[in-house]
Parts: C-alpha cells; sequence; structure tokens
C-alpha cells in the first residue's frame, strides 16, 4: 500500500471518528460531553494499544480488558467496538503461542462479568444466552488463535525439513563430487607412479647401458689404436661394423635421455601439489626384488639384497609388499643413474616396534638402501619426482621416508641411504 493512500485512509478515519463522537454528544443529553469524551477516549486507547499487540501481547491485552472494564460502566448504550478490540488483542496473545495467558485472560473475563451479574443489585445486564454466547465466542478467538499458531508452526516445520533435505542433497552433490574428484586424482598420481616406477626405470637403463657401450668402445679405440683398422678373420668387416654402431648408439642414448625429459614433463602435469597419494593394488612384490637387483648389475652396480621377513610375519599386504618394491625400484635407478656407485645394499627387514618416530611403531617392515657413491653435497637440495614418488607411497600407508647422505664413524660422507618404514599391516 502506497503511503498516498494510507494518508487518505487515515484523514478518512479521523473524519469519522468525529462525526461519531459529535453525534453522539449531540444526541446526548445537555452536561454529558465530558463523559461521552471518556468514553470514546477509553476506545481509542484500547484501539491504539493494539499497535504494540505483537512486541507485548499479554501486556496490551490486559489493557485492553481494563478500558473495556471502564468504559461499559460508562457508556450510554452497549457498543461492541471495544470489546472486539479486546477479542483482537486475546486472539493475538493466542497467536503469540501464549496459550495459558489467553485461557487466563478469558476465564478473568468471564468471572468478572459473572460476579457484577450477581451483584447485590440484582440488575441484570446481560442475559443467559448473551452470557453462553460470549463464553463461547471467547473460546473461539482463543482456539482459532491457537490453530493458526500451530498451523505456522507445522508450515515453518515442512520449510525447514525442506531446507534440510536440499542441504542434505547438495552436501550429497558435493561429497559426490569429491569423490569423483578423488578418484580421478588417485587414478592420475597411480599412473604417474606407474610411468616413472616402470617405463622411467626402464629408460633409465636404455640410457645408461648406451653411455656404458659408447664408454666401452673409445676405451678400446684409445688402448689399441690399431684395432679399428685391422681385418677380422676370414676376411669380415667387424670393425666397420663396430664403428657404425657408435652412432647408432649415440642416437640411442640422446633418444632416451630426451623420453626421460619429457616423461618428467608428463608426470609433473599428473602429479598436482597437496593432493593424496593411494596406492594401487600390488602385482609386483618382494619376490621380485632379485630381478631389479639383477638389472642393477647389468647397468655396472653389484648389488647385494637381504630380505629377513619371518615366516610368521608372511604374507605381508600386497599394497606393503608393492610399496617397498616400488621404493626399491626408484632407488636403485637413482644410484644408477647419479649417485656414481660401484655398489648397493638393498635390506628389507620386519620389525615388530621402534618404527620410524612420525609413523606407527607397531610392526612394520623396514627399506633401507644404501650406496657407495659420492652423496648429495652440501649445497645441493635434494628434489625430483623420484624421492617425492617414493615419499607419497611411504606416506600413503602411514608410513614414512626419509632420504640423505651416509657417513662413516668420522662423520665422512660414504655413499647415499634411502630408508623407509611401512605398517605391517594393510596401512589403514
Amino acid at each position: 500500500m502506497s503511503s498516498t493512500i494510507k494518508r487518505v485512509l487515515l484523514v478518512v478515519g479521523a473524519l469519522a471518528l468525529a462525526t461519531m463522537i459529535a453525534w453522539d454528544i449531540v444526541t446526548r443529553p445537555g452536561g454529558s460531553v465530558p463523559r461521552v469524551l471518556l468514553v470514546w477516549s477509553l476506545t481509542g486507547a484500547g484501539a491504539a494499544s493494539l499497535r504494540w499487540r505483537r512486541r507485548w501481547p499479554v501486556q496490551v491485552a490486559v489493557f485492553t480488558l481494563l478500558c473495556a472494564a471502564a468504559f461499559f460502566p460508562l457508556a450510554y448504550r452497549d457498543t461492541p467496538l471495544l470489546l472486539l478490540i479486546y477479542a483482537f488483542a486475546l486472539f493475538t496473545v493466542a497467536l503469540e503461542g501464549h496459550l495459558t495467558a489467553a485461557v487466563t485472560l478469558g476465564a478473568v473475563t468471564m468471572l468478572g462479568i459473572t460476579v457484577v451479574e450477581i451483584g447485590p443489585s440484582g440488575e441484570r445486564h446481560v442475559d443467559d444466552t448473551s452470557l453462553f454466547l460470549l463464553t463461547g465466542w471467547l473460546v473461539g478467538v482463543i482456539a482459532v488463535g491457537h490453530a493458526m499458531r500451530s498451523r505456522q508452526a507445522y508450515l515453518r516445520e515442512v520449510e525447514e525439513r525442506a531446507r534440510a533435505a536440499e542441504r542434505e542433497r547438495a552436501a550429497a552433490e558435493r561429497e559426490k563430487e569429491v569423490r569423483a574428484r578423488q578418484s580421478a586424482t588417485e587414478e592420475r598420481l597411480r599412473i604417474a607412479r606407474e610411468l616413472h616406477d616402470v617405463l622411467g626405470h626402464n629408460i633409465s637403463l636404455i640410457n645408461v647401458q648406451a653411455t656404458a657401450a659408447l664408454h666401452r668402445h673409445a676405451r678400446g679405440l684409445g688402448a689399441n689404436p690399431t684395432t679399428a683398422a685391422a681385418p677380422a678373420p676370414g676376411g669380415g668387416a667387424a670393425p666397420d661394423a663396430a664403428e657404425g654402431m657408435v652412432p647408432t648408439m649415440e642416437t640411442v642414448r640422446s633418444t632416451s635421455k630426451e623420453a626421460l625429459r619429457e616423461l618428467r614433463s608428463t608426470l609433473g602435469l599428473l602429479r598436482q601439489v597437496e593432493e593424496e597419494a593411494p596406492t594401487a593394488p600390488a602385482e609386483v612384490g618382494l619376490p621380485q626384488l632379485s630381478e631389479l637387483a639383477a638389472r642393477a648389475r647389468v647397468a655396472g652396480v653389484e648389488v647385494r639384497t637381504e630380505l629377513a621377513v619371518p615366516e610368521e610375519a608372511q604374507p605381508l599386504s600386497s599394497r606393503v609388499e608393492k610399496a617397498a618394491y616400488r621404493i626399491v625400484q626408484e632407488a636403485l635407478t637413482n644410484v644408477v643413474r647419479h649417485a656414481g656407485a660401484t655398489s648397493a645394499t638393498v635390506t628389507v627387514r620386519y620389525e615388530r616396534t621402534g618404527g620410524h618416530p612420525t609413523s606407527a611403531t607397531g610392526p612394520h617392515v623396514r627399506v633401507m638402501i644404501e650406496d657407495d657413491g659420492q652423496g648429495v653435497p652440501p649445497d645441493e637440495e635434494l628434489d625430483g619426482s623420484g624421492l617425492e614418488g617414493m615419499a607419497e607411497r611411504a606416506r600413503a600407508l602411514g608410513g614414512a621416508l626419509t632420504s640423505g647422505n651416509a657417513r662413516d664413524g668420522s662423520g665422512s660422507v660414504r655413499g647415499f641411504r634411502v630408508e623407509a618404514t611401512l605398517p605391517a599391516g594393510d596401512g589403514t
């Protein structure tokens, strides 16, 4: 409703009220003006108090009841206006949830009317039928107010249930989306690890073997320069064939080096920071460690393996076995490529207590790879997806991994060591 319409209605209401008051004064006997003004003042006060019925419903109802009690003895004629105002206030009391107060006010009203009607004067102002109707009317007003209150509460409950259902649906959608992202992350990280562990390992060995072949060929020519020109027995062309293999091996070495670079770049895209690192089901395990050692020996590094897992601790979890295998595989790959080592020791030992301080201290598997290379210079940081992948595998099972230079009793660097502790259970 616009402000203009409100002003018009206010003016019309004021004019109507003034007309009614003037008509009441004119039609009353002389000297009744103060009484008429008092009656209308009580009516106006009761009506004005309804403005605060929502804030103070019980107080407004009590006030309108008092106005009505003072109104009827002074009024020249019975009018239901103030009674309607009181009924509306009583309805609001029930609507706002004060049912006990509404019933009490209704009972007080009927008790007061009854006391007046049976007073010592014996004069009746309200007959029995009107008294009965008034009682039913007040009961109906309170009942309607309470029913509307219950209806509003029911609607609020329905709305709250709908909102709760919507929140649950949104939460389920978010959880579903999180699970989908997590599944994609798990698969991406699994692919990244498998590419690095399997493909990266094999390409590294190809690169190392090609480099070693070129070095052996160069040393052979340097030791006996005439060998390259000497004819082979039977008139063959073995020296020419050997010379022809040099460009081929150079191509193999450069191509494998470029393939490793591209592989690392691809792994960087697949692996993102702060993502969980789950472990896929095992297809390899501790029995295949001898194969890793054999590959490293072919590359020129003598590897000694020590597997100390008692029968009562077997079989280990497939997740633990695969994680141990991959950690050893990556560590040996680093030994062959970077360490400049001639030998390495791989130890896998089952221990009942005394795990890494940051991991579980119950039964666990300790995996240690130590070489006799030059180690890492003090000013060089340990980085790379290989060490990161090994640490991810250990953390995914609730274990831990450390790496750094190995030192002798005098504190001198005698190689590089990678050590991991993995819970002997499922890592869950």
